[in-house]
């Protein structure tokens, strides 16, 4: 059924699309000089909704200082990735979600429109904001903050979710709500893009295969890395119908660790990456990693590190 409203926001935004400042920055990326995207909206913004339509898309290749979120929300598209010379056609209900600088190109042709909707999320917002939210998730966790200790990190996710419809929904309030910006339209943008990657965050999880033979112990570890700002010996037991003594033997057995020490060093490794790839406070970052307070915190990263946060930070 169309929704007038939501049509005449797509055709608003898709008119705005080409009207902004998409100025390429020289960028030095070995040679020859590559070209960059700065952010194309107002500096106050944190967070922008693009849209993209027409039956012809053709984007030279180029990086961007700010992370995104592309949506196939009509149509299909090709995008390349610089790596590997990756060419991959991202369907109707898939998504594309790149890092800061990662080499991006989108082309396309068809007889009738082709949507594409962006998230477009500034640095500085997406890590203080969102990234505690999706933290839990290993693997997720060093793919969004990759780039900021390999400046020229290639990774991307594509993504076709299960249940496109509920993306869909959430994607149509954004426009229509961006469409017509009001005072305060920004903090209203703010809980739904969170929800948002919360749902890539659930559909990345179900599309990496777990081995069938994966022993306890790994499971274990995977899920203390999951839920490391949080978990307890008594959590691990309850989820995995185990007694806590059987957990911390098959542990020591299996892994040559103790619980403690395996936490220890799955939030020890986060906090260097959040050190090195993040503006974050160190209360900040105590806090994303399950410690009640900071100096805890800086007990607890002395004593792995011998030294303070701020002069691991100094070192590199």
């Amino acid at each position: 059924m169309s929704n007038p409203t939501l049509d005449a926001a797509i055709e608003k935004l898709g008119e705005q699309f080409a009207k902004r400042n998409w100025s390429y920055l020289d960028v030095p990326a070995g040679s020859p000089m590559e070209k960059s995207y700065a952010w194309p909206g107002q500096l106050e913004e944190n967070i922008m909704i693009c849209v993209h339509k027409g039956p012809d898309i053709q984007e030279m290749f180029h990086r961007q200082d700010f992370f995104f979120f592309n949506f196939a929300y009509s149509g299909d598209y090709g995008a390349l990735s610089y790596k590997y010379d990756n060419h991959i056609t991202i369907h109707e209900n898939e998504c594309y979600i790149g890092q800061p600088f990662a080499g991006y190109a989108l082309s396309a042709h068809s007889e009738k429109d082709i949507i594409i909707i962006g998230i477009l999320i500034q640095k500085e917002t997406f890590f203080r904001v969102f990234l505690p939210a999706l933290s839990a998730d290993t693997k997720l966790f060093h793919f969004f903050l990759d780039p900021q200790t390999n400046e020229y990190s290639e990774e991307f996710i594509h993504l076709r979710f299960d249940d496109s419809c509920c993306i869909r929904t959430l994607l149509e309030m954004m426009v229509i709500e961006y469409a017509d910006p009001q005072e305060d339209t920004q903090a209203i943008l703010q809980p739904m893009v969170l929800t948002l990657l919360m749902m890539v965050a659930r559909q990345y999880k179900r599309s990496i295969p777990v081995p069938k033979d994966e022993r306890l112990s790994d499971k274990i570890v995977r899920y203390m890395g999951e839920h490391s700002d949080v978990v307890t010996l008594k959590d691990i037991s309850k989820h995995f119908s185990y007694h806590p003594n059987y957990i911390s033997t098959l542990l020591h057995r299996e892994i040559g660790k103790s619980f403690s020490e395996i936490l220890l060093e799955q939030r020890m490794e986060r906090a260097i990456f959040l050190l090195k790839g993040t503006n974050l406070s160190v209360d900040e970052i105590a806090a994303m990693l399950g410690y009640s307070n900071s100096s805890n915190f800086y007990k607890a990263f002395r004593e792995y590190y011998h030294c303070s946060p701020r002069d691991y930070v100094g070192k590199q």
